[in-house]
């Protein structure tokens, strides 16, 4: 039962996502999609700086001992950003939010099936490869219907 919690704040963190994109394609639009995707970043960092500071509890001293793979989420977040501005624009929030997430769900679906990054192994079965198909499938329905493309 507490799963279902977590399930909620991933929720929460793609309705967050959702109204993100669109604002920061608003942005791109009057200062330029990098230039965008550095103010998100930026700003995003400032808070996480008064995060840490104020209620962190882990020990950022470790950082230079870790593997340098694990580095590379930064670099990621900041293509996934800049990706999204660009697209916005052009396709649309919709059709660009559900790219995205089909594009999520692939990889994380094969992340999962082989235990990558160190993660749990969750063996790809029927269930999953019918919710990926329904999500393809909607994914076109939503390209379809994605009238006026500019």
């Amino acid at each position: 039962m507490i799963k279902i919690w977590f399930v909620l704040i991933a929720f929460l963190g793609g309705i967050l996502g959702g109204i993100q994109a669109p604002i920061n394609s608003q942005l791109g639009k009057r200062i330029g999609s990098l230039e965008a995707s550095f103010v998100s970043f930026f700003i995003g960092t400032v808070f996480l700086l008064l995060l840490t500071a104020f209620f962190g509890k882990g020990n950022l001293l470790q950082l230079p001992s870790v593997p340098k793979w694990q580095l590379v989420g930064g670099f990621l977040g900041a293509c996934f950003v800049t990706f999204v501005i660009i697209a916005i624009p052009k396709i649309g929030v919709a059709l660009t939010i559900i790219s995205l997430i089909v594009g999520q769900m692939i990889v994380s679906i094969l992340i999962d099936h082989f235990g990558l990054f160190g993660t749990a192994k969750i063996a790809l079965n029927s269930q999953r490869v019918i919710g990926i198909m329904l999500m393809v499938i909607a994914l076109f329905f939503i390209y379809r219907g994605t009238v006026t493309v500019k």
